[in-house]
């Protein structure tokens, strides 16, 4: 008789119907990531506070506004209504890149500062299920966690601004019609999708930092690529690293999505070319590279 049968005995449990708890060492290194670092949903929370706020100061006088609004054609009037929405919109997802960045500069250099990557490396979980772990937060948690918060932020301003209109007499149709939620939130989904992928090298490249730097984490993930910058343009006058650099930040826009400001239905989603942009592999390509040099350094790695 084994030892879970003895326990599954000792607790009353028949052998037929006793299962042994199946191991699921991913699932719980996320879980712990999440646990251990607050500000993965923290400070999105207290940007879209601050938002709320200012927009609510932003809504006195909404209702003459909305008026002169009205008065412009479609595609204008779109632009104006939706402005709001779709600047607390960029701000929780600017925030989600920051945190992101600085949670994984901090991923492995922490327990290395704090020595407890003893403990941790003495558990049986893998140093790539710890990467793989770690890279998730910024990959798919932060953009879960950013896309829940931006749709609460948006619909409280939705409520907001209908209660506004209704209270002077005035439909608020015309904010639901040219901001719809539903829509709008798929249109979120999808580009917080092509965001994560896009930056995705960014983040395996601050992972690899954090594991190799003995100290100022942040200052040796960005003084390399900025003296690369400098010395290409002292020295052949050109600036085309800085152009790369700029595209890996945010030339996901052009190919995720084709903007038309004279149609009231913008932006169209372009997947297609998304997906078959060279840029996003080849970036894909060294994010990988990244973690698995980070894996391997952790291997070997002690604490500071």
């Amino acid at each position: 008789m084994n030892s879970s049968e003895n326990v599954a005995q000792s607790a009353g449990l028949s052998e037929r119907g006793y299962r042994s708890a199946t191991p699921q060492p991913f699932y719980w290194s996320v879980r712990r990531e999440v646990w251990e670092n607050r500000s993965i949903y923290i400070a999105p929370l207290i940007v879209a506070t601050v938002v709320l706020f200012g927009f609510l100061i932003s809504t006195i006088g909404l209702p003459e506004r909305r008026q002169a609004v009205l008065m412009l054609d479609p595609a204008k009037a779109r632009a104006a209504i939706e402005t709001p929405y779709t600047m607390a919109a960029i701000m929780l997802i600017l925030t989600a890149f920051i945190v992101g960045v600085f949670y994984c500069l901090d991923a492995l250099y922490g327990e290395r500062r704090d020595r407890s990557i003893l403990f941790w490396k003495s558990l049986p979980v893998s140093d790539l299920t710890t990467l793989l772990s770690k890279a998730t937060i910024p990959l798919i948690i932060l953009p879960l966690v950013t896309f829940a918060i931006v749709i609460i932020t948006q619909f409280v301003m939705l409520l907001w601004t209908s209660a506004i209109l209704i209270t002077h007499g005035m439909s608020p149709a015309s904010t639901w019609t040219y901001f719809p939620l539903f829509r709008n939130s798929f249109i979120l989904l999808y580009g917080l999708a092509a965001i994560a992928l896009w930056h995705a090298p960014i983040y395996g490249w601050t992972l690899l930092v954090s594991g190799w730097a003995r100290r100022a984490t942040f200052l040796s993930a960005v003084v390399p690529f900025l003296a690369i910058a400098f010395f290409e343009k002292i020295t052949f006058g050109t600036s085309y690293f800085a152009s790369m650099l700029k595209d890996r930040l945010m030339g996901f826009a052009p190919k995720a999505f084709a903007f038309n400001m004279h149609s009231v239905d913008c932006p169209q989603l372009t997947p297609g070319v998304y997906l078959s942009s060279p840029a996003l592999w080849l970036g894909l390509l060294f994010a990988a590279a990244f973690i698995a040099a980070a894996v391997r350094l952790r291997r070997y790695r002690g604490p500071l």
